[in-house]
């Protein structure tokens, strides 16, 4: 394996280690596809660092099971707003 991308996988796990973050927020950061970030992560950090790989992994898993609130949470602010744009314009 190439020695930039051993760098990126270490990088990216610490980034997610340390800011909490989400693959997508990790892909924005880094300018990376999503898959990128995941097979980074999952398949390439466990050959270099299984210990950050596991720690990145538990971050990874506790944002997988929280997606589905995370969208749901954006859905309802969504319907929020639209709601308080219509308000306005009957004002």
């Amino acid at each position: 394996m190439k020695e930039y991308i051993e760098e990126r996988a270490v990088a990216i796990a610490n980034y997610i280690i340390d800011h909490n973050a989400t693959v997508r927020q990790t892909a924005k950061k880094f300018g990376i596809s999503k898959s990128t970030v995941h097979k980074d992560v999952t398949d390439r950090l466990e050959n270099i660092n299984p210990s950050l790989a596991a720690k990145a992994r538990i971050i990874l898993d506790i944002n997988k099971s929280e997606r589905h609130i995370r969208g749901g949470l954006a859905t309802k602010e969504k319907y929020q707003h639209r709601l308080q744009m219509c308000s306005k314009k009957e004002d």
